[in-house]
């Protein structure tokens, strides 16, 4: 990771911008969370939809040993993209699956 560029602060101007456009069907609002203490940055949605109250995490990704580990990305486009315009570089940008596979490997 390049020292001059700081992913928590790229994550959470990147959630932060995935929040502005909110869903326009049902009542269902948008809401950046971010942790530096622990380095999870999240997107979570609330509100009521058809069947009652829902509750739920759009995007969550962590910064974890000069890496990002998206964990789960439901934007339909998805935010890596996002990320790596922002500065983060491609191969510091891991998923979930294979970040915790290679754990568990070793």
């Amino acid at each position: 990771m390049d020292s001059s560029i700081n992913y928590p602060d790229i994550l959470k101007k990147t959630v932060q911008e995935a929040t502005r456009d909110q869903p326009s069907l049902q009542q269902i609002k948008l809401y950046p969370i971010c942790d530096f203490d622990s380095g999870h940055f999240l997107v979570v949605g609330t509100g009521l939809d058809k069947q009652g109250w829902i509750d739920f995490i759009v995007f969550h990704a962590r910064v974890l040993d000069r890496q990002v580990i998206i964990e789960m990305d439901n934007f339909e486009d998805g935010l890596t993209s996002s990320l790596i315009d922002a500065g983060i570089r491609a191969e510091d940008i891991i998923s979930g699956f294979n970040y915790h596979r290679s754990v568990a490997m070793s």
